[in-house]
C-alpha cells in the first residue's frame, strides 16, 4: 500500500523536527516539500509509523504494509492551502518510481483519511487525486459502473469501526471533493460502483 499524508503542522521544519524525533514516534518514509524537494527519511524495507490507529480491507497493521509520504501542507488546522505544482511534480514522479519497483495496485494507493477515517483528513480536499490517477498513480472512476447495493466496506473502507459518515467524508475528500457532507448519495454510490469495477 501506498498512502499520502500532509505534515499538518506550521512550517516545513517543525514537520521534519518531528518527523526526526524518536520521542515522538511518528516517522515517514519520504517527505516532499512545498518546492518538490524529497527527503528520504527511512527505508522502504522498514517501518515507519505514519499510519496510527487505522484499517483497511481488514487489514490492521498499515504501517506494515505501507509505504508513508509526507506533504509539507499545514493542512486543514493551521491554513489549508492547495499544493503547489512543484510538489506534485516531485510526488508524482516519487510515486512512479515506488510503483515501479513494488507491486502495489491503483486501489491501494490511498490517503490518510482513507484509512482513518474517523480521526484524519488528509491530504484533503484540494489535493488533485484526478491528476494523479491519470499520470498513473491511484484510481480513479472513469466510469458509474454496475455495482448495485455494494458498499463502502467492500472498496476497503472500515465502515464498522469508523462508521458510515466518517467513511462516506473520508471517500469524499477523495472521490468527490467538490461536495463533503457525509452521505452516500446516488452519485457517491455511482462513483463507487466505477471504482469496484476498476477492481474486479
Amino acid at each position: 500500500m501506498l498512502l499520502l499524508h500532509y505534515t499538518g503542522m506550521q512550517s516545513a521544519e517543525a514537520a521534519l523536527e518531528r518527523l526526526c524525533d524518536g520521542a515522538s514516534e511518528v516517522s515517514a518514509h519520504y517527505v516532499v516539500d512545498e518546492i518538490g524537494e524529497i527527503l528520504t527519511l527511512v527505508p522502504e524495507s522498514r517501518r515507519a509509523w505514519h499510519a496510527g490507529l487505522s484499517c483497511w480491507a481488514g487489514e490492521r497493521d498499515i504501517n506494515g504494509c505501507s509505504i508513508g509520504i509526507e506533504l509539507v501542507n499545514p493542512g486543514h488546522e493551521f491554513g489549508y492551502r492547495p499544493f503547489p505544482e512543484r510538489q506534485m511534480q516531485a510526488l508524482t514522479a516519487l510515486c512512479l518510481d515506488i510503483l515501479g519497483r513494488h507491486a502495489i495496485p491503483p486501489h491501494r494507493v490511498l490517503g490518510h483519511a482513507d484509512v482513518a477515517p474517523g480521526r484524519r483528513r488528509d491530504p484533503g480536499e484540494l489535493f488533485d487525486w484526478a491528476a494523479m490517477a491519470a499520470a498513473g498513480v491511484g484510481l480513479w472512476p472513469e466510469s458509474k459502473g454496475g455495482h448495485g447495493g455494494m458498499g463502502l466496506e467492500d472498496f476497503g473502507y472500515d465502515v464498522a469501526g469508523a462508521g458510515l459518515e466518517a467513511c462516506a467524508t473520508a471517500f469524499q475528500r477523495h472521490w468527490r471533493p467538490e461536495r463533503i457532507d457525509g452521505v452516500m448519495d446516488d452519485e457517491c454510490q455511482a462513483l463507487l460502483a466505477g471504482l469496484l469495477d476498476q477492481i474486479d
